[in-house]
């Protein structure tokens, strides 16, 4: 009887790294690791494995969908989709025991059962870095985790990237104002602006607000100018909302 022969292999949209391409990995990680160790950052790690209640206890939209998950006696367990809800989870169950505000940063894999595509692996790393306070917490933090980014990017030998800022209260402001009630649906369709084809991004969001509003909201997703132009327009439009005006306040400041 002929045995079967399987050929090694792993799955797809996974990756492993052959041992010079892994020294140069660890080599990159390590050096980011000294530019936060040296400003006060404390390393944390976390399950990779998570209860699905408490992983997907916000309403999981298309997140839910790309998940991991198994069921191993009478619980449902997935596999960390992201960094971020596992170190709420973990700033939330410690809070007695952590001094805030709290700076952290944390590498671990992530998986995501998304389709597999170029630059898009089911399996990969994340590097966060986070600042969480206990009640309200100084804009400044932005700026010094923008600064600190921007220093491990030198210190690994990066000479060409830049960084795109944004701050939520802006657009949330901008739809308010346009008395937009379905504001969630159309900030998931806006987050997607360049991941759709532009027809599909068009009926979409039609789809959800009228032809007067979609517009206006075209015309500044498609805003050109510096920085400075950009937000001087912001501020010319003359809306009243608070959270705008907020918005944009703060990330001049940044």
């Amino acid at each position: 009887m002929d045995k079967k022969i399987i050929k090694p292999s792993i799955l797809s949209g996974f990756m492993e790294l052959l041992p010079k391409e892994q020294e140069i990995f660890s080599d990159i990680l390590e050096k980011i690791k000294e530019v936060y160790k040296e400003n006060g950052f404390l390393e944390i790690d976390t399950p990779i494995l998570e209860k699905q209640e408490i992983l997907l206890s916000r309403e999981g939209g298309e997140t839910e969908k790309e998940v991991y998950s198994f069921k191993k006696g009478k619980k449902d367990i997935v596999l960390r989709f992201d960094l971020t809800v596992p170190f709420s989870r973990y700033v939330a169950q410690h809070f007695d025991y952590l001094n805030f505000p709290f700076r952290r940063y944390q590498v671990g894999k992530v998986y995501r059962g998304e389709r597999n595509q170029r630059g898009r692996y089911r399996e990969f790393y994340q590097f966060d870095i986070d600042i969480i306070g206990n009640e309200k917490l100084n804009i400044n933090n932005d700026a010094l985790v923008i600064s600190l980014a921007f220093q491990a990017f030198k210190r690994i030998g990066l000479a060409n990237f830049k960084f795109l800022l944004n701050n939520k209260k802006i657009l949330v402001g901008i739809l308010e104002e346009l008395k937009i009630e379905n504001s969630k649906e159309v900030l998931i369709i806006l987050d997607k602006v360049e991941k759709l084809k532009k027809d599909v991004f068009e009926r979409e969001l039609l789809n959800l607000i009228s032809l007067k509003n979609y517009n206006i909201l075209n015309s500044l997703i498609n805003l050109k100018g510096s920085n400075l132009e950009k937000i001087v327009y912001l501020e010319n439009l003359n809306f009243k909302n608070e959270s705008l005006r907020t918005g944009i306040k703060e990330i001049k400041e940044v």
